[in-house]
Formats: structure tokens, C-alpha cells, sequence
């Protein structure tokens, strides 16, 4: 806790101003580092669960959480910033009330929060979260609601993180990969999901004209992965074509060559081949 001059009033005053200032040069130091517009906004609630799809949700209770797992909202994303500092003086009156009473030793309300992950979101109490960062706290208590989602959770941390969610959890509804495939089909550029939705579904379709039957979408993903992506992603390791990408997106490059340089959908070694004296 900051240094108490023994007038908890005047602390409390000079709390609020320092967070303030805080808020301000974090603002000034990223645009001065030009990074994202989104760096230090707070996550939306709803953008993240949509963007991940929601499955079920269920009530945890009361629990003591990492102040630092507190990056979004359910609906004050403007009052403070993604580390909770007062964007603006609109907040200060109730602020300094609940930092008195903290620096008093009063006894303050648990927030309430849903769990997404391992990242919080708070529903109530987003001054009793700033005014915590503010005096040093690490923890705090809360009544968490967890919600379960179709994606991970696990590599968001800024709101331009959503675009690769909500364009992978939309890839795995029109390709149902599953266990092992689903974590190893993986692309960093957002838009590159759509292209490669629409090339496993072309697979697919030549697939079901070779065999004459009809197949369900988890049936064409399973044999995709299975006879398709496996064997040409294990070509691609040993012919050391793989590089600095991720192994999907390295099957993506090899594919659009392969078309586009020998017109055909065969794989073999001869392909492999003609295609790395054109890499």
C-alpha cells in the first residue's frame, strides 16, 4: 500500500491522482512505442465469448483471484483502462470513497466476475478493482461464474487477438477437427482460416465423387487430417520445407503450388520435389 501521511482523506485524494497519472503516461508511452490502438483497452465480455463460442456456464462461489487475471468487463470497458487506472476524472468521487474506506480497514463487498479461461471479467465492482491495483493488493476476493467456450481462451491478451478466434472457432464449425487435430491445424493470419475452410470442403467433395456416398462434415474433417494432412505435413518435415511457419500453414503454401505449378491434387515424392526448387 502507498505511504499513509495519517489523513486517510488526503491519501485517498492522492491515490485516485496517482493512478490517474499512471493512466495517462501508460497512454502517452504507447503511442510514443506506436502499438496497437487496443493495447491498454479493457476486453469485452461479450466480443471474447462470442468470438469463442459459449457452451455452459456454471457458479463457482466465493474465491480469492489474481488481480493481474482481471483484463476485461461485462460493460464499463470506457471508464478505466485494461489495468484498471480511471481513464478520465467521471469516476473519482466514488473512487476515493471506496479507497478511504479500504485504507480505514473497512470491509469491502467481494466483486463478482465470470471466469473465461484463466482470464476475469468483472460484472460488479470495477472500482474495487482499480482502487485494489491502485494501493499494491495482488489478490481479491469474488463470486466467479465460469464460462465454458468452444475455443481456448489461451492467447488473448489484446482485443485484436478476438479477429484469430472468431475466424478459427468459425474453421472448426465447418471442419469438426477433434483431440490431437484440432490443436495441430493452427494459422496466424486470421483470414487464412476461410481459405483453408473451403479447401478441406473441396477435398471433401472430390472425396465423396471418388466413393459415391455421402459424407458428414466430422467424417471429411477426421479424413482430411487422416489421409490428407498428416501425410503431406510428413513430407513436408522431411523435406525440410516446413521453416519458420506453422506446419498448417506450410501445407496451405504447398498445396496452392502444387495446383498452380503441376495441376493436380496428388501427392508424392516427385511433387515434392518439383515444388522445393520453386520454393
Amino acid at each position: 500500500m502507498p505511504r499513509d501521511t495519517g489523513f486517510p482523506w488526503a491519501d485517498a485524494e492522492n491515490d485516485f491522482l496517482r493512478a490517474r497519472r499512471r493512466q495517462v503516461m501508460s497512454r502517452l508511452a504507447a503511442w510514443l512505442r506506436r502499438e496497437p490502438d487496443d493495447v491498454n483497452i479493457m476486453l469485452p465480455f461479450h466480443e471474447v465469448v462470442e468470438s469463442l463460442g459459449v457452451l455452459s456456464e456454471r457458479r463457482l462461489g466465493l474465491q480469492a483471484i489474481r488481480l493481474d487475471s482481471i483484463v476485461g468487463s461485462v460493460d464499463r470497458t470506457r471508464d478505466f483502462d485494461r489495468r484498471f487506472r480511471p481513464t478520465s476524472a467521471r469516476v473519482r468521487e466514488r473512487w476515493q470513497r471506496l479507497a478511504l474506506a479500504q485504507r480505514r480497514g473497512e470491509p469491502v463487498p467481494p466483486i463478482e466476475v465470470y471466469r473465461v479461461g484463466d482470464l476475469h471479467f468483472v460484472q460488479d465492482g470495477h472500482h474495487r478493482v482499480s482502487v485494489a491495483h491502485a494501493l499494491g493488493l495482488e489478490v481479491i476476493d469474488a463470486y466467479v461464474t465460469e464460462v465454458v467456450t468452444r475455443i481456448a481462451a489461451h492467447g488473448i491478451r489484446h482485443r485484436g487477438d478476438l479477429i484469430v478466434k472468431d475466424y478459427r472457432r468459425l474453421f472448426l464449425e465447418r471442419v469438426p477437427l477433434g483431440g490431437q487435430a484440432r490443436a495441430a491445424v493452427v494459422l496466424s493470419d486470421p483470414w487464412d482460416y476461410a481459405e483453408l475452410g473451403e479447401h478441406v470442403e473441396a477435398w471433401g467433395f472430390r472425396l465423396m465423387q471418388d466413393e459415391g456416398v455421402f459424407l458428414d462434415r466430422v467424417t471429411v474433417a477426421r479424413r482430411w487430417y487422416d489421409e490428407e494432412y498428416q501425410p503431406v505435413v510428413g513430407m513436408l518435415r522431411q523435406a525440410d520445407l516446413v521453416g519458420d511457419r506453422t506446419e498448417t500453414e506450410a501445407y496451405m503454401w504447398v498445396a496452392a503450388e502444387r495446383y498452380r505449378l503441376i495441376r493436380t491434387h496428388r501427392w508424392d515424392p516427385d511433387v515434392i520435389s518439383a515444388l522445393r526448387s520453386r520454393r
